[in-house]
Parts: structure tokens; sequence; C-alpha cells
């Protein structure tokens, strides 16, 4: 009988015995007919004439330097979707954290917003994909299917001095796994600048079987004149100075082409798979460093290695006399993945001065 996992239109249809789950505000735990029973809650004062089961608990409060805990699910099943929106706080000044199998080392950690794409919340840009949507009002959407054989815990702190409001659900199924499900991973980093003649690194010393299913660039540019004719390289199980995988471009392999340029000007699209937005427009005055949001998700490709990946991107602009220019850019990155194990090898997060946007 199908299991619930891998749902989509072509098995909608189908008998399963999954059971839907549903955690929020209004139900922490997830439990079957508890939804919507608070008695207290940010809702209170605003369900006072109506009382019980009237949106008495909406959403959350969380307190400068805080780590609430969104989900703490035990059991066997996978995450289908997340709903997530805050307000007040700047952008990075939550940082998202998912755990797999009562494991003390998060399998995600990422800012809120990078996580789904979105990493400039004071420059909204709306995102329709496959994998993650960003709807209006900063309305955070993520469809990445995340398997789990004992529990899930998914945790947001606050590395900032205010205070802020979560709304949040997260939908999930109970259903028994196959023993060939791989643990999901989100990780995050960010060199700002690029040393000079350096590459940047998206992922490093992943170590198992796996398959690579994402790449997030938000892209701030230092310099006059396009940026994007670095390449993208897949070091696979065990290639050493020349990778498997190279790419031709950064816009390419964004999945587009000429420096994203129509009538000399830079295009956005938003696509199932790939898409570009241009966070900030130069104002004449104090808007004025160019940033860009890039997304590529390998769902019908993923990049599949049995024992070890590094993903690299050079930053190349133009000199002179036709010649390439290694830039000195704010890349920021998060790096999506499968894997047969739990990832130990995550870099330190940046501190909440190296995560600030400016």
């Amino acid at each position: 009988m199908f299991n619930g996992l891998g749902s989509g239109m072509h098995n909608i249809s189908r008998k399963t015995d999954a059971l839907a789950r549903s955690i929020s505000a209004e139900n922490f735990t997830g439990e079957k007919g508890k939804g919507g029973a608070a008695t207290e809650g940010t809702g209170k004062s605003c369900a006072r004439d109506l009382g019980q089961g009237w949106k008495i608990s909406p959403c959350v409060n969380i307190k400068p330097h805080e780590t609430l805990t969104l989900a703490d699910i035990s059991g066997q099943g996978a995450v289908k979707h997340v709903w997530i929106t805050e307000g007040g706080l700047r952008s990075r000044a939550l940082i998202l954290r998912i755990y797999w199998d009562g494991s003390d080392t998060p399998s995600v950690e990422v800012p809120l917003g990078d996580f789904f794409a979105t990493a400039d919340s004071r420059d909204y840009r709306q995102l329709s994909s496959l994998a993650v949507c960003s709807n209006p009002q900063k309305a955070l959407n993520c469809y990445w299917e995340m398997p789990f054989y004992k529990n899930c815990r998914i945790t947001i702190e606050n590395i900032s001095d205010d205070n802020g409001t979560i709304f949040y659900q997260v939908d999930y199924i109970l259903t028994e796994l196959p023993d060939d499900c791989l643990y999901f991973h989100a990780q995050f980093r960010r060199v700002n600048p690029l040393p000079y003649k350096e590459v940047y690194t998206i992922l490093d010393n992943i170590h198992g079987k796996g398959q690579y299913v994402g790449t997030y660039l938000f892209w701030g540019v230092n310099n006059n004149g396009w940026w994007g004719e670095g390449e993208i390289k897949f070091f696979i199980d065990g290639d050493k100075e020349f990778p498997t995988i190279c790419g031709t471009g950064t816009e390419d392999y964004f999945c587009g082409s000429y420096n994203f340029d129509v009538n000399g000007k830079y295009t956005e699209f938003c696509t199932p798979y790939s898409g570009l937005s241009k966070v900030t427009v130069p104002d004449g005055t104090y808007s004025s460093q160019q940033r860009f949001n890039l997304y590529r998700w390998h769902i019908c490709d993923p990049v599949y290695f049995d024992s070890d990946l590094k993903v690299t991107i050079q930053a190349l602009g133009w000199r002179s006399g036709g010649r390439y220019l290694p830039l000195q850019d704010d890349i920021s990155s998060v790096a999506f993945w499968y894997q047969d194990r739990i990832c130990n090898t995550f870099p330190a997060l940046p501190d909440a001065d190296g995560l600030e946007i400016i």
C-alpha cells in the first residue's frame, strides 16, 4: 500500500495508511483532535467574547536570544510542508535548525530567510518554485520532503536584541518508511568579501552516500560590470584537482544565459527549478550595492555521490584586454542535499554581525 512518500498528482488517488498531522501555535504537539483547543495564547484578548476554539493561540512571541522548539515529533514519518512568517525582526535575525532521530547535531542550520531562498526581508520578491515559495507578505513555504525514523525536532533561535512574533505550521505524516530513506540537510555559508583569486566553497567535508538537490546564492556585487563568468564545480567521490561536473558559467548553472541580459537590463525570472531576482536596485544615494537571489533545484537531475562531495563556484568578472577579473564579492549560500547519515562536519555559523545584510 502507498505509504504517503513522494506524493503528487501521479499518486494522489492512492489508498494509504499514512496519518496526517500538523503542529502550530494552535496545537504545539500535533496530537490528534487537539487543534484549536487552547485557553491561553496571543489571541486570548481578541477572542474574549467568543471563548475556546476561536483563534486563541495563532502565533508565538520570541524574546531576544531565545530558542523556541517549534516541533518535536516522535515516531516514523516525514515532514511534508512548513509554512512560517515572522514580524518585526531584521533579516537573518532568526536561525532555523532541524535535528533528526535524536541527534544533538542539526542537519539544517540556516538563517530563516535563506532557507526559503529569500535572504533580505527588507526587499521582498515573490518566489514560486517546486521546493520553496515566498508568497506575499513574506509567507515562507517549504516543500522538501524530510523523512525521519525516530524523531524530528525543529527549533528557531532569535539572535537579535529585539522581540519577534512567529506564525508557523509544520505539516507531516506518520507512516512506515522503507529502509533506504536519506536524511535531508541544508548548510549555510558566507564569505564577505571573497579573497582575491580564491574560489567560493558552497559545500565541503561531506562523507557518505547521497544526492545533492539544490543551491541558493545571495550574491552582493562589489564591482561594476558583469559578475557571473565563474564556473560551478562538483568534486565527486575522490575527485582532487579537477571535478567530475563542471559548469560553464554562473548564469548557465542557474539555467539562464548571456548575463540574464535582455535589452541591456538584468531580467528576473521565477520557474519551478531555477530563478533570479535582483534584490537591490541602486537609487543614486544610499542604496548602491546590487544584490541578487539565485536558486537552482536539482529535483529532476540530482547530483549523486557514493562517498564524498565538494561543491565550489568561481567569482569572475571582466577586466581590460578581454581578461577575466577574480572578484571580491559578498557571497552567501545554502546547499541542500540528502545523505545516508547525519552530517557532523558543519562549519561554525557566523555570529550576528557576520550574518547581517547592510
